[in-house]
């Protein structure tokens, strides 16, 4: 995958930004959001409180931890009758096939890539965010890089969130989609 692929996205376009903590999604999203008129919405604010806790306290979730928030995330996409832009790890292929299934098989992913120690620096940087830099290394475990047939792109963070939105937003221009 490359950020010359297209993505085959629904009008109103649904596109979830994911991959692993740190790597950028909010900034991106708000970035493509103000530039497209899309919304977005960040999933860290769909988790139960209890999975906060766990990941507030350095403990990686299991796959359970996950299901009723990845549905919650599905429920969302799904619900967006004006298009939504989601902020959402999607680590693993089964979690996608998860909101694909609920959200439509037209839902694009945005992955964003960068190097563990870029994305370690981003961590360390932030502010009262409850995820610790103590589980970037599981992120980087679980994560499962969207196959070819995933409807799905891959970005490079090693340029301003703007530029990343950009790089999308040409994505759905080249396919005659305009989502402003």
């Amino acid at each position: 995958m490359s950020t010359a692929v297209s993505l085959h996205l629904s009008d109103p376009p649904r596109i979830v930004l994911m991959g692993v903590s740190g790597c950028g999604k909010s900034s991106v999203g708000a970035a493509l959001s103000a530039l497209t008129g899309v919304p977005y919405q960040d999933a860290d604010d769909l988790h139960p409180s209890a999975n906060v806790e766990k990941m507030r306290a350095g403990i990686a979730l299991t796959d359970d931890d996950r299901w009723p928030w990845l549905t919650t995330c599905a429920e969302a996409l799904a619900g967006s009758a004006g298009g939504l832009i989601l902020g959402c790890s999607a680590l693993k292929r089964i979690y996608r096939d998860h909101l694909r299934g609920a959200a439509g098989r037209d839902l694009a992913f945005v992955h964003l890539i960068g190097t563990r120690e870029v994305i370690l620096e981003r961590m360390r940087a932030r502010v009262n965010h409850y995820m610790p830099v103590s589980l970037l290394d599981s992120q980087f475990a679980t994560l499962e890089p969207p196959g070819e047939d995933e409807n799905a792109m891959a970005v490079s963070i090693d340029v301003p969130p703007a530029q990343i939105a950009a790089q999308i937003r040409s994505a759905y221009a080249w396919q005659g989609l305009q989502a402003s």
